[in-house]
């Protein structure tokens, strides 16, 4: 049996690699020419240090204190040398791609569906001969064809799809809009990725994702794992907006509360003339309960004034999650990796 072994490199590079059963992380990258940091291989040096996100493994006893020590392993470190996994794995591995001479993969992508929705954003959906794997909450950058320009967008899709899908916000004379607007089946893009640390880490504890805008798409993504999973956490999403008309795809957030009883989510404008029954901001709308009971973990994706705002709100409000996860997203630049 094999194991699919995720390893994401500190500037959010993603490389899958396959784990035998019995053999050792730091084997199983080596074979399939992925470089992981290491010195001694024997347990003794402690460079092949990486944090475990996920997965279940077995390390053994032949490896030193020093390299590794009791405290290290509770908080979640590991040694590649001597982890041989169990099971699907994530490993966060505490250098750069570039100096594991990892380089991002490139890959081509045909179109498929455009669907625009109102002025707001468009689905683009998207066919590829190799298409990667990747993490739920991971992106990719795409060429946006004649510009010499490339953009970053979400999966909004679930890993292992034989289509993949993204959200895009409607930029008015924005680059990828443009082109979008002629666009048609058939067209080929270029595309590079997996990339990005923020990714779901697993659902151990409850779950408070918060979406700004086309924020959503990552979520989206994780929780259609959630749901092949049958997972049965508490999971609640709020989703924030500026207008009414920014709402979409909440069909589909429908759908999942009929598919994964813990679901729950709750939908929110901030713009003063709306309608809405929920106005204001995503800090006002959060399940009260879940903030009082602090052990559950945070995810939050959206526009840099939103993401600020609430990392802001947790500070002053003295809300600790268990973990918190963010990414920060401007629709007409290409993402980089914030926590």
């Amino acid at each position: 049996m094999a194991y699919r072994i995720a390893l994401n490199f500190e500037d959010g590079v993603t490389r899958f690699v396959e784990a035998n059963e019995g053999e050792t992380v730091l084997d199983a990258a080596f074979r399939q020419k992925v470089n992981l940091p290491m010195d001694c291989s024997d347990g003794v040096c402690g460079t092949c240090k990486c944090r475990a996100e996920s997965g279940s493994f077995e390390m053994g006893d032949d490896y030193i204190d020093e390299a590794l020590t009791e405290d290290e392993a509770e908080d979640g470190l590991v040694l590649t040398c001597q982890m041989v996994a169990e099971s699907d794995c994530v490993l966060s591995v505490p250098v750069s791609s570039t100096a594991c001479k990892i380089a991002p993969q490139g890959f081509e992508a045909t179109v498929a569906v455009i669907e625009p929705h109102a002025d707001a954003a468009v689905v683009l959906e998207l066919d590829a001969e190799a298409a990667p794997d990747f993490l739920p909450g991971q992106y990719v950058n795409i060429d946006v064809p004649g510009s010499g320009l490339a953009r970053s967008y979400s999966f909004s899709s679930a890993p292992g799809e034989g289509r993949m899908q993204f959200l895009i916000k409607k930029i008015p004379d924005g680059v990828m809009g443009t082109w979008l607007s002629r666009a048609k089946a058939g067209d080929v893009l270029n595309v590079t990725g997996p990339m990005g640390s923020f990714y779901l880490r697993g659902d151990a504890r409850p779950l408070l994702f918060l979406a700004g805008g086309t924020g959503l798409a990552p979520f989206l993504s994780m929780l259609e794992v959630l749901a092949r999973q049958g997972s049965q956490q508490r999971i609640h999403l709020v989703y924030g907006v500026t207008r009414d008309l920014d709402l979409v795809l909440v069909e589909q957030l429908e759908a999942y509360g009929a598919r994964l009883p813990g679901f729950t989510f709750a939908t929110v404008v901030a713009e003063d003339s709306s309608t809405h029954a929920r106005k204001g901001w995503v800090t006002q709308h959060m399940p009260q309960e879940m903030l009082t009971a602090g052990e559950f973990d945070a995810y939050l994706c959206g526009p840099p004034p939103m993401v600020d705002a609430v990392r802001g709100w947790f500070a002053e409000t003295a809300v600790a999650p268990a973990s918190f996860h963010y990414e920060k997203f401007t629709p007409n630049a290409v993402l980089k990796a914030t926590a």
